[in-house]
């Protein structure tokens, strides 16, 4: 498996748990680097920023740059760029996802009636107001926007609710179903990568531990996917799913040891 051009990794439950790293990861991370793969690191978090993860990995031991990370934050900028270059938008967040829209140009709506778009994300103090205010503005024709659609998040100590309950509450009050997402699975976020790496898809791997976000999206782009068993779906999953990974993986690991078990067959040749 180390015969692509680019390696798209999944962060929570495919690199690391919490602040503690997958065993092997590092170590993979390491061998591909050794090998000048293109590599791109992907999270459908926005609770913390770019900034934030680069340092979490250098901390593993992890050394890349920015530009090697991308978030639904920086999806959602270029799409409201493109497509709202003028909106004022409301956003149910966190702080960190407000400040990079903020220090991007996205302007904030101060009430439903000048809302042009309601960006939709994870928010741990999620309460009525933000479901009233994003209510009104729907009624009176605001477009609703996602940064990711994840249900739950892995943690050490189990998984999480995620954005997938405050989707769940704007589409339950309006009556809508929210189409518009920037995260994995949807294609705006695979094209963005394969930008960034410089890479066509047919030459790259994606690895996840989501087969309805990380290995969809890698299917519907064309890309070979590994499906690692280190985070959210199961081998029971897999059986009642329709998404079918090209590989299947204990962890990011595999990736090296496959590498490295070719490399000795070939040398005792």
């Amino acid at each position: 498996m180390d015969h692509f051009a680019g390696y798209i990794f999944d962060l929570d439950g495919t690199i690391y748990l919490g602040a503690e790293a997958i065993d092997g990861a590092v170590e993979t991370i390491h061998y591909l680097q050794g090998l000048d793969k293109r590599l791109l690191f992907l999270t459908n978090k926005t609770i913390d920023s770019r900034e934030n993860y680069l340092k979490k990995l250098a901390k593993l031991g992890i050394q890349v740059e920015l530009n090697h990370i991308l978030n639904p934050a920086l999806v959602t900028i270029h799409y409201l760029r493109k497509h709202h270059p003028d909106a004022k938008v409301y956003v149910i967040g966190e702080d960190v996802l407000k400040d990079e829209l903020l220090d991007n140009g996205i302007r904030f709506a101060s009430s439903p009636e000048e809302t042009d778009v309601v960006v939709v994300s994870w928010d741990r103090d999620f309460h009525y107001r933000h479901l009233d205010f994003a209510y009104q503005a729907i009624k009176g024709g605001a477009e609703v926007i996602a940064t990711h659609p994840d249900r739950t998040c892995p943690m050490p100590g189990g998984d999480v609710p995620d954005c997938g309950g405050m989707i769940g509450a704007i589409e339950g009050t309006a009556g809508i179903t929210i189409t518009t997402v920037m995260g994995k699975p949807s294609v705006l976020t695979a094209l963005t990568a394969l930008d960034i790496l410089g890479v066509k898809a047919e030459d790259c791997l994606m690895s996840g531990d989501r087969l309805e976000t990380d290995i969809k999206m890698g299917n519907q782009a064309g890309m070979s996917t590994a499906l690692v068993l280190t985070g959210v779906s199961t081998r029971e999953d897999l059986m009642d799913s329709s998404v079918k990974p090209t590989y299947v993986l204990n962890s990011v690991h595999d990736i090296y040891l496959s590498g490295t078990a070719l490399q000795q067959a070939n040398e005792a040749q």
